[in-house]
């Protein structure tokens, strides 16, 4: 998931021949052929573009979410996500993700984690970060992208893009299944959708709000709906204009700060 476009090359093939007692030469290697980006590809890139683009290749910033500090850092293809707050017991808890680690303090002292505590700290504070940084991750190369047409919510033009992921580098939750709507205008992500099967199943419905730029990032919250299980995500619009869909919270980042890298 590293690059805003994902480009397919094709190995070169070189053939051989057999060599007479004369010596025949090698034919040329064939050339190496590009597949252009596909429409959802140039659509995903169009929007990370808007949001941050080039900026979120070296990226250095906390904020508050439900009461608790995240901490991310991006440089390049490496990365350090940080979680400071309280569990439900109340104690304090430090999480630490990075390329090639997880570490978890409680009451400032390191805890020894399984394979599944593990994975447990590490996606819940992914995620946090994931839906922070919208649309940043959906360059990764575990992406994948496609058009769904053009439509129109409350009299604005959208570009629709349906997102999978692949299981290897998708995370635990690889197999949900993603809906966004970019702004044709402004190619800004305005609303998205997705189904899960984690901690039972469920679909919900994004309408952005609070929009403000940040060390030159766009940032943005969110009103959270519910719809039943098993509503095609793209119905979800429709049912979000005539007030069918239940409000269930919101998605707050709050006290974005710039920090030095």
């Amino acid at each position: 998931m590293n690059t805003p476009l994902k480009i397919i090359a094709f190995t070169a093939v070189l053939v051989f021949f057999s060599c007479s007692t004369s010596g025949k030469k090698e034919e040329p290697a064939e050339e190496t052929k590009v597949e252009a980006p596909t429409k959802a590809e140039e659509i995903i890139a169009a929007s990370i573009q808007a949001h941050g683009g080039e900026l979120y290749k070296q990226a250095h910033f906390s904020f508050t979410f439900r009461g608790n500090t995240y901490r991310f850092k991006i440089n390049y293809q490496e990365f350090e996500y940080e979680f400071n707050g309280l569990n439900k017991q109340e104690d304090s808890v430090r999480t630490l993700v990075n390329s090639n680690s997880v570490n978890v303090w409680i009451n400032n002292q390191p805890i020894d984690l399984n394979e599944k505590q593990r994975l447990s700290y590490s996606d819940n504070l992914n995620s946090v970060i994931y839906f922070a940084t919208l649309p940043h991750k959906l360059g990764d190369e575990s992406v994948n992208e496609f058009y769904q047409g053009s439509t129109t919510i409350k009299a604005k033009n959208y570009e629709v893009v349906k997102v999978s992921f692949d299981q290897e580098g998708g995370g635990t939750d690889f197999d949900d299944e993603y809906y966004y709507w970019i702004n044709s205008e402004t190619m800004l992500i305005d609303y998205l959708a997705y189904n899960y099967q984690t901690n039972g199943d469920g679909v919900r419905f994004r309408a952005a709000y609070n929009p403000r730029t940040v060390g030159g990032i766009h940032f943005q919250d969110y009103i959270n709906y519910k719809a039943e299980v098993g509503t095609p995500l793209a119905q979800l619009p429709e049912l979000y204009e005539n007030g069918k869909l239940e409000e269930i919270s919101r998605i707050e980042t709050e006290n974005i700060v710039l920090l030095k890298n």
